[in-house]
């Protein structure tokens, strides 16, 4: 392969990014082809690491030295849906106007995989010392665990970065904390009967709703509790229902009633505290009641989505490194949740910068301004002259 690759501009890349339908619900390995050929083109090794059904990939690639780690620049391909919205203009064909790119993931976030890769040839010729790991990722809108199975090699059959920084839209403020997301399914089995004789059933729906006060409850002391670091908003561990569905006709005792539930944990709350609190009120509370004229029902609850929240390392090698490259002298929060827990839980020190503002991402004619796009390629070019020097 010549090291002469195809060379394009941050926006060209952008452009291409972008015309990839990636919505969580379908394969990006269209895009991950795209991105492998790019990197024969400039001699950059990668590894690609595909998910169980072979549909999806995660990507991975080294620019400078392959026998340490370095900083890894982590971003997702997979975008949210664009039915139902109203549209300017194709969401699959960047757009540029008024100093704006507009297109579905130009800011959630594809801007921030396309400055990484449009740049590689600029970080080769910096002849790093340190080397800088672009990570692409997907499933993050959904599950957050598309990069799970490449971090697990991270300090295995892959060199243990010293820092990463994952590049959600932050306007390039270095974002040290955000709060879990951790997501449940709970199912009530009952027992159907005439509603004239309750004794002859068993209401799934009733039990239901003594589940939901219960953590109707637990929110009220999360709220009670607050935040000792006063830097969340809002202040406190939140808990929510978003679904319920159960019943068949007001006459007749309810055999299945299922609601989903979540929870946007702080930092510093224990992430099994409130799903133990809910089955110990199952079995202690609610299923005694269900089953009290006879052994009819059951009460299940299932984990479905589980994003940890990001911890504060003060002083840390990637708050200090992030802080430095941005221009900043303090961190911030995001209300929303990043894969950054992730590798913190690997024992890598992360924090959350990237350009462009989460105001505009999941909308109708998503856009970043070519002023944050420009900052955030500076941004880059500072690290890439830092990994060079040492």
């Amino acid at each position: 392969m010549s090291s002469q690759g195809q060379r394009l501009t941050p926006l060209e890349m952008l452009a291409t990014l972008v015309s990839f339908d990636t919505e969580s619900s379908k394969s990006n390995l269209p895009l991950i082809e795209f991105v492998e050929s790019y990197l024969q083109s400039w001699n950059v090794p990668y590894i690609r690491v595909p998910n169980a059904a072979g549909d999806k990939a995660a990507l991975y690639a080294t620019v400078g030295p392959q026998d340490r780690g370095g900083i890894v620049l982590s971003g997702h391909t997979d975008v949210v849906p664009v039915a139902g919205q109203a549209w300017t203009s194709d969401p699959f064909t960047l757009r540029v106007a008024d100093g704006r790119a507009y297109g579905r993931g130009a800011v959630d976030m594809k801007a921030f995989d396309a400055l990484a890769l449009a740049l590689i040839p600029e970080f080769q010729a910096a002849n790093l010392k340190t080397p800088i790991h672009i990570m692409l990722s997907y499933d993050e809108e959904t599950t957050c665990l598309g990069v799970i199975d490449t971090i697990r090699r991270l300090g295995r059959d892959l060199p243990l970065p010293k820092a990463a920084f994952v590049g959600e839209p932050t306007m390039l403020e270095v974002v040290d904390a955000h709060k879990s997301v951790v997501t449940f399914s709970t199912t009530v089995h009952g027992h159907e009967a005439h509603s004239s004789k309750p004794y002859l059933g068993a209401s799934a729906v009733m039990t239901a709703a003594e589940m939901i006060g219960e953590l109707n409850r637990i929110a009220d002391e999360m709220m009670e509790r607050g935040d000792i670091s006063g830097r969340f908003d809002p202040p406190y561990t939140t808990v929510h229902v978003g679904v319920i569905e159960g019943g068949t006709a007001r006459n007749i005792i309810s055999k299945i009633c299922a609601f989903q539930w979540e929870f946007r944990g702080l930092p510093s709350l224990d992430p099994q505290e409130i799903p133990n609190r809910l089955d110990r009120f199952a079995q202690d509370v609610a299923i005694k009641r269900l089953n009290r004229f006879g052994d009819f029902g059951r009460i299940e609850t299932t984990l479905e989505v589980a994003v940890p929240g990001l911890a504060p390392e003060p002083g840390s090698v990637a708050e200090v490194l992030a802080l430095r490259l941005a221009g900043r002298n303090h961190t911030q929060t995001v209300p929303f949740g990043t894969e950054a827990g992730h590798y913190q839980a690997a024992g890598i020190p992360t924090i959350v910068c990237g350009p462009g503002s989460i105001n505009q991402a999941h909308q109708a004619d998503e856009y970043i301004s070519l002023e944050q796009f420009e900052a955030g390629a500076a941004f880059m070019r500072r690290l890439a002259a830092i990994c060079a020097a040492s």
